[in-house]
């Protein structure tokens, strides 16, 4: 198995993955949102904000993690305001179970420590709850959403 930062080239893989990854956690793939995936990686890898992790085997992309770097009002407890969201953690159902999750993880940390990020926040699916809470993540309810209808 190879671990590697995906680059351009794999945005295609990453946007089939990404779609994957919704339909698993319940949504419908109601709508066509191909262009704007693609839009987004592309967008978001050149300005450096967004690190997405790979990993292969034999070729076939079998997992995939990202952290997309926000930027925010600065804070007396983190004056450059930037917080690190984890997005994009999907494992092929075959290779779950095996700790790659977890390894994922500590390899988006690392890029946030290396960047000086220490507050990092991800929406958790029910699946994925529990391999972030061993890791140390810590249920709040200091965000709330807002939807608004078109």
């Amino acid at each position: 198995m190879n671990y590697r930062i995906g680059t351009k080239q794999d945005i295609p893989a990453m946007c089939r993955i990404r779609k994957q990854q919704l339909i698993d956690e319940g949504l419908s793939p109601e709508n066509n949102i191909d262009k704007e995936l693609s839009r987004f990686f592309e967008k978001k890898m050149a300005d450096g904000s967004l690190v997405e992790w790979l990993l292969e085997e034999n070729g076939k992309i079998i997992a995939t993690a990202a952290i997309l770097f926000v930027e925010f009002p600065p804070t007396y407890t983190n004056q450059a305001g930037i917080k690190g969201y984890i997005t994009n953690m999907y494992t092929d159902p075959d290779y779950r179970g095996k700790g790659i999750a977890s390894a994922m993880l500590h390899k988006l940390t690392d890029e946030a420590k290396k960047r000086g990020v220490r507050h990092i926040l991800l929406h958790a699916s029910n699946h994925g709850k529990p391999v972030y809470e061993r890791f140390g993540f810590t249920k709040t309810d200091r965000f709330m959403e807002l939807n608004l209808d078109p």
